[in-house]
């Protein structure tokens, strides 16, 4: 076991805790802090649900959950007894406010028990349109006269558009104070994420050229090979744009784009990253078609297999005109990065599962080689690779053996997975030990939220008043539509793609 300082006394209330949030991601998170010996001490954990349980019964349903989807898949029984005996289930209605007094109760009863007051941290893994209706009966509770010890932890969607995130803040922030509210991303806490501000901060080598004078353009692509799979009507009201860029990717501009901290402090952070989302110009609703792209996928073959179209899915209107695929040209208008590119897309039914960020450096000047060299010349990139496989290459120029000066591009690679023994945490893990320790540097605060949906809204808005003509676009096991390649395109760029791993 490793020796090091873990967080103080915490019970965690996780509303939905019968859900698949908590059985897929959530508790498996959990289990694995207490194996690697992160847990409190001293904690709770209290799943809240309407289905009947008792508490055998669902410590079993979430250890079937742990066996399934946990990275130390059939390791559970190892620790499980002993962890599992701070697992218990709380049935209540959460629409009743009378019910809630059984959540201070309990937190009584641990007091005593603990000796201390515990972190009391409420989880809303719980649909959207819940948390607002959850935290208004939260709140008069004082279940803590010290703020410190409170926290309440959103999922996105953080509201469904500009107005209705204000409104959900203005909630939130009538019931909590800022610091106790952890708007929680789950890709931030991916370690290939985390380490582009290592790789940025940590390295004389990268931040001196890290601008406008160096870089040519930026690239993000997350794309995914699934479907709505029985989802429809959840991306009925999203789509991608909503669903992936608005927070997600909007998130990895910032990590690429800010400026260096002067410290790791949680505030810092995310001063940092708002300057970047106010930086960013905004796209007007008559300029949205020159910058952005909507997509939506035909039916077709995925891998050999035959998939229906997008409006053939469960819960999905036949006519409509949401978006499965969305691709933005951003700029980002202060002194680093003015005039350059930054092209992000993210699509469902791609022809890969993978989240790759591309830095293309501007090319060098090749007037000193012979004509031959040419051929094979091409500028410097590096590619940080944050899904399936988490690696970081760097391409560059290197000579051929031989008796010509023969030039070709060479990946210098670091792998996560050959660097490092032993499995990296799932982003869960360290969010949650974040919240735990009160550290909330990887999540948003109100008003970065609220500037991620001011960049986005004019291109909902220009959507939502011209329906798209030619929907369904892209077929299945493609790279998107026609559109996104010339959106690029017109700027003398491609798309680009790492080459699929090698098949052992």
């Amino acid at each position: 076991m490793q020796n090091h300082k873990r967080p103080p006394a915490s019970l965690l209330f996780i509303f939905g805790g019968s859900g698949d949030l908590n059985f897929r991601k959530l508790s498996p998170a959990l289990y694995n802090l207490f194996i690697d010996n992160w847990m409190p001490e001293k904690f709770g954990i209290v799943g809240i649900g309407r289905t009947e349980f008792s508490d055998d019964q669902y410590r079993q349903r979430l250890l079937e959950g742990i066996e399934q989807f946990s990275r130390r898949k059939g390791k559970a029984n190892g620790q499980w007894k002993d962890f599992s005996q701070h697992v218990s289930y709380l049935r209540m209605d959460a629409e009743n406010e009378s019910e809630y007094q059984k959540i201070a109760e309990l937190v009584k009863a641990k007091e005593q028990e603990f000796g201390e007051h515990p972190n009391v941290i409420f989880y809303m893994a719980v649909a959207p349109q819940l948390v607002p209706d959850i935290a208004k009966k939260l709140g008069p509770l004082n279940i803590c006269a010290d703020t410190k010890c409170t926290r309440i932890v959103v999922e996105k969607p953080f509201g469904h558009d500009l107005k209705s995130a204000h409104e959900l803040n203005k909630l939130l922030t009538g019931m909590f104070d800022e610091e106790q509210i952890y708007r929680i991303d789950h890709y931030l806490g991916k370690e290939t994420v985390q380490n582009i501000l290592a790789m940025r901060f940590a390295n004389a080598l990268f931040e001196p050229i890290w601008n406008r004078n160096y870089i040519d353009h930026v690239q993000i692509t997350a794309a995914e090979t699934v479907g709505a799979e029985g989802r429809g009507a959840y991306y009925e009201q999203s789509g991608a744009l909503r669903d992936m860029v608005q927070n997600h990717i909007l998130q990895l501009v910032c990590m690429m784009a800010m400026e260096a901290p002067v410290s790791f402090d949680a505030n810092e952070i995310r001063n940092k990253k708002v300057d970047v989302l106010n930086a960013i110009r905004k796209i007007t609703a008559e300029d949205a078609h020159a910058f952005a792209v909507r997509g939506q996928y035909d039916e077709g073959w995925m891998k050999g297999e035959k998939v229906p179209g997008y409006r053939a899915e469960k819960n999905v209107n036949p006519q409509s005109a949401i978006d499965t695929f969305a691709a933005v040209k951003f700029y980002i208008d202060n002194w680093r990065w003015q005039d350059v590119p930054f092209y992000v897309r993210t699509g469902k039914r791609l022809h890969e599962k993978t989240t790759i960020i591309t830095v293309q450096f501007r090319p060098a000047p090749n007037y000193a080689f012979p004509p031959e060299s040419a051929e094979t010349w091409r500028p410097n990139r590096l590619v940080i690779s944050i899904q399936p496989d988490m690696d970081i290459r760097l391409r560059f120029q290197a000579k051929r053996p031989g008796q010509f000066m023969t030039l070709n591009p060479v990946d210098m690679i670091f792998s996560y997975k050959d660097a490092y023994d032993g499995d990296e945490p799932e982003a869960y893990e360290t969010l949650l030990l974040d919240v735990m320790e009160g550290n909330a540097t990887l999540f948003m605060r109100s008003d970065q939220v609220e500037a991620a949906w001011k960049i986005i809204m004019p291109i909902l808005e220009a959507w939502e008043s011209r329906q798209p003509v030619d929907f369904p676009n892209y077929a299945p096991d493609s790279w998107g539509p026609e559109d996104a390649e010339a959106l690029i395109a017109r700027d003398g760029h491609n798309w680009i793609t790492l080459p699929a791993p090698h098949q052992e």
